[in-house]
């Protein structure tokens, strides 16, 4: 119910401010403001489509005219998009925090000097958004440790996990605060007693999620007594069922725990290969930054901080869902 309600109010919030516009100007409330926008991954996979398709709405209810950016999640690009973004001098900038408050803290002051709005999605940047609050930075995107602990406890109540059992946490333990998530994942796992190996996400992995198959392939096969696989990174969730069926495991023989909604990741949660993944609403992150936008060039209105995660989904949900999940509103 949670999903549905977030949703929701974001497209009330949307239509209220160009219903409202509308009966006093023949503008829209966002008419002549650019935002550059980081997608995260490539135009269309699983785990940026509804990320673009909910900035895009957005921007069109609003009269925003959007640049989209990828970067393959690669952080060094970001930073270099971001550069770009300055150069260009749109009125508003939706940056991911994945490489982190130090790096971009040079690049936001430039911006807020320009007079641009700077909002995080995705992944936070505490230290910038407590800096730049006033000036509408915010953040939109799953609370990272709330988000990992989420995840281990569906993992442990699905896969009736007890102390003593042997987990694999594989994450992005390398990228500071975005591998607080998966960090998160190892506290809700020790939390339940289990006995938690942690194996970091190469730069190459994130680029190309596949090459995760026979890192985890090698490592099911190093440890004959792993119980529990869980991550926090969308695409390597989604191949976490070829890498247990070239291992020669069963549905449910090893519970797994991941995060987003790409169509294999869907067919792993019904075929029984993942127990649960932690849905964060990539809608809500590409509608509520151009809003955040919107809101603070007109009104001046501080930066919101919005927990986009709601929960896990399993079987019984992603069957009701999934209509919605094909046409990328998940």
């Amino acid at each position: 119910m949670r999903l549905r309600t977030s949703f929701a109010s974001a497209v009330t919030i949307a239509a209220a401010l160009v219903c409202g516009t509308a009966a006093a100007a023949p503008h829209k409330l966002g008419t002549g403001l650019t935002m550059y926008f980081q997608m995260g991954g490539s135009p269309g996979d699983a785990s940026t489509l509804p990320r673009e398709l909910g900035a895009k709405a957005a921007a069109k209810a609003l009269g925003v005219r959007l640049i989209a950016q990828y970067s393959n999640w690669q952080p060094e690009k970001m930073i270099e998009q971001f550069r770009q973004a300055i150069a260009a001098g749109p009125q508003c900038a939706e940056i991911m925090g994945h490489p982190g408050n130090a790096a971009f803290a040079p690049l936001v002051s430039k911006a807020e000097a320009q007079g641009m709005v700077v909002t995080a999605g995705n992944v936070p940047l505490p230290k910038l958004e407590a800096q730049y609050r006033a000036n509408g930075f915010g953040y939109v995107g799953t609370f990272l440790v709330q988000g990992g602990e989420t995840t281990a406890a569906a993992m442990v109540k699905a896969g009736h996990l007890k102390p003593g059992d042997e987990a694999l946490v594989y994450g992005v333990f390398a990228e500071g605060i975005r591998g607080q998530s998966a960090e998160g994942v190892v506290k809700g796992l020790k939390a339940a007693g289990l006995k938690v190996f942690k194996l970091n996400i190469s730069d190459a992995v994130n680029a190309d999620p596949a090459l995760s198959v026979p890192i985890l392939v090698a490592f099911i096969e190093r440890h004959p007594k792993l119980k529990a696989i869980g991550t926090q990174q969308g695409l390597v969730t989604s191949f976490i069922p070829k890498a247990l069926q070239e291992a020669g495991k069963k549905p449910g023989e090893i519970t797994v725990g991941g995060i987003d909604l790409a169509p294999t990741t869907i067919a792993g949660v019904k075929s029984g290969y993942i127990a649960a993944t932690l849905n964060q609403q990539l809608y809500l992150q590409g509608f509520l930054p151009v809003v955040q936008c919107v809101l603070t060039k007109r009104f001046d209105l501080e930066g919101m901080n919005v927990n986009t995660a709601a929960g896990t989904d399993d079987k019984a949900l992603l069957d009701k869902i999934e209509p919605l999940i094909k046409k990328g509103y998940y």
